[in-house]
């Protein structure tokens, strides 16, 4: 059965990088310590805003995670699958976010910030 985001439970189980789901799950969330090769910049993610971080989906190459509620304050992390080292954030403050994607421009909407995940991915 379909939950609400914020009544879905945390799973306990753990996840190797393709073993993640490629869009998000209807039952339950997948907190970033429930990813075994989780860096430390997304397990403290949401330190500043007393928020867990849970995986969101898969964007071309990038995994996309979020710290904080879907509106209000709250941070995302792109990480490529392949290349751990290869991130993007963007802060979101109310309406208003900003972030650097991986095409280099600073982009003030969510969805050009996910379009450049999307297209630009690359890993060298």
């Amino acid at each position: 059965m379909k939950l609400p985001v914020h009544e879905r439970p945390f799973t306990n189980d753990i996840y190797h990088t393709d073993e993640l789901p490629d869009t998000p799950q209807r039952s339950f969330r997948i907190p970033a310590t429930g990813w075994s090769e989780a860096p430390d910049e997304l397990i403290a993610l949401g330190d500043d805003l007393g928020e867990p971080t849970e995986y969101k989906r898969r964007i071309g190459s990038y995994l996309l995670w979020r710290a904080g509620p879907p509106v209000g304050e709250a941070w995302y992390l792109a990480i490529h699958r392949e290349n751990l080292a290869d991130r993007y954030r963007f802060r979101l403050s109310g309406k208003a976010g900003s972030g650097v994607g991986p095409d280099g421009q600073t982009h003030d909407r969510f969805r050009t910030w996910k379009e450049s995940l999307l297209l630009g991915a690359n890993v060298e």
